[in-house]
């Protein structure tokens, strides 16, 4: 008593969701209600398969029919000789299963055997799936594409449209299933842009960042940062708890004053300036190397850098600028390790060939993935080679290579940017392949 309750369903309630009739059980029991309708499925699958239910040159008349009655009642509710002739489009939901019968039914009724039908399943999705026919051989077409619930049946000459007007489809991406296996707190960028290209993200993080067990080593330097000459970050996790632990000590960017700061990347750069803070060093190569390769133009002889990264982190950077005759003090401010959670859906994917590729961010994500399936030995070698392979970086595809995978897709620039633009490369490319095999 006095709890509000939501009844959550999809599309709209009223359409074939029997929402009307839950309502009226409501009104008895005198429960107060409203309904907050959403895009029915009827309205919304069609469009998704480039399908406008109505068109001036077409039609003005659209129909939604059940296919699928109560299978209680001895008649039916549809009045199949009015729709069959009297309606332009017609609509039918759950109605896979009797295919056939409705085929059937409009044509003993005088629907033209010619007359245009798409069946849509999984529609608005990435997994959408759309066939088409005419009323005399879809019941056959869809059973040899083995078309399943849940689905959409779409009779009507609109559904001619759907070769000029299919645009959900057509995006580059479509119905590729990628695996994304960044760090699920900055995974999103790159999930939604993958998504918007059409492909089937599934998030499969491999590593987590977590702070370190304790803040002694960045504390103390951020309490003594007038000693250092240089600050070099060399990711956005970095940034985060660099600033965060400045934050706590009752410091701002006012304190770097004199501290020239270095970064690794775009992004890393760009997370500095969201800090108040203008980078002085942004090499054009997004990694370690490059960044040695800038100091040996400004000279670091005698001059204090910080580095404040992850606990587990190649060594390149502090050995070269040490070389060059700086002292580098690295002190941990994060650490990232193997996420706890299932990998059993990843597992039964890779064993039925159900993923098309999977992505790598960093060499971590390489050597904590592999490990996660260390048990399956070289059946997860054997698996990872019907995958594409897509890495960030050379340095991570040099770690992928040495866990024995087979890396596809390295692009020129080191960013999601540029890794997301590859992969859409690579599958146009192979789909040119495919269709001059």
């Amino acid at each position: 008593e006095g709890l509000r309750v939501v009844r959550l369903k999809g599309g709209d309630p009223f359409i074939f969701g029997r929402g009307g009739e839950e309502a009226q059980e409501l009104v008895k029991a005198g429960i107060p209600f409203e309904v907050v309708p959403g895009v029915t499925s009827a309205i919304a699958v069609p469009a998704y398969a480039g399908i406008p239910l109505t068109h001036r040159d077409f039609t003005a008349t659209v129909a939604f029919v059940t296919g699928h009655e109560d299978p209680t009642k001895d008649t039916s509710n549809i009045a199949w000789d009015k729709i069959a002739t009297g309606i332009g489009t017609l609509v039918f939901l759950m109605g896979v299963g009797n295919l056939s019968k409705i085929a059937a039914s409009l044509m003993d009724h005088g629907r033209s055997p010619e007359t245009p039908v798409a069946v849509i399943r999984a529609g608005t999705v990435p997994g959408q799936r759309t066939v088409t026919g005419s009323l005399g051989n879809i019941a056959e077409v869809a059973q040899k594409e083995k078309i399943k619930p849940p689905a959409i049946i779409v009779v009507g000459d609109v559904v001619s449209l759907r070769k000029d007007l299919n645009w959900f489809e057509q995006r580059p991406l479509f119905g590729k299933r990628i695996v994304v296996t960044r760090a699920r707190e900055q995974a999103s960028d790159f999930v939604a842009r993958l998504s918007e290209l059409g492909a089937e993200c599934v998030e499969f993080p491999s590593i987590e960042v977590i702070p370190p067990p304790n803040w002694k080593e960045l504390d103390r330097a951020i309490g003594n940062l007038e000693a250092y000459q240089w600050l070099v970050f060399t990711s956005v996790n970095g940034v985060k708890y660099f600033f965060d632990r400045l934050e706590v000590s009752g410091q701002d960017a006012r304190n770097l004053k004199g501290i020239k700061i270095a970064a690794i990347g775009p992004k890393t750069a760009d997370a500095i300036r969201g800090k108040g803070v203008k980078p002085d060093l942004v090499p054009e190569e997004y990694r370690a190397e490059a960044v040695v390769e800038a100091f040996r133009n400004h000279g670091v002889k005698g001059l204090r850098i910080l580095l404040p990264r992850a606990a587990e982190a190649r060594e390149v950077l502090p050995q070269e600028l040490e070389k060059m005759g700086a002292t580098v003090e690295v002190v941990e401010a994060y650490r990232t390790v193997k996420p706890e959670g299932s990998k059993n859906e990843i597992r039964a994917m890779l064993e039925k060939a159900d993923i098309h590729m999977v992505t790598f961010t960093s060499s971590s994500t390489v050597s904590n993935f592999m490990e996660m399936f260390e048990e399956e030995g070289d059946r997860l070698l054997k698996w990872m080679e019907r995958v594409t392979v897509a890495c960030i970086g050379p340095v991570t595809a040099k770690t992928a290579k040495e866990r024995g995978l087979s890396v596809r897709i390295t692009p020129s620039d080191y960013t999601i940017e540029a890794l997301a633009q590859a992969i859409v490369e690579w599958f146009a490319q192979d789909q040119n392949y495919q269709s001059h095999k």
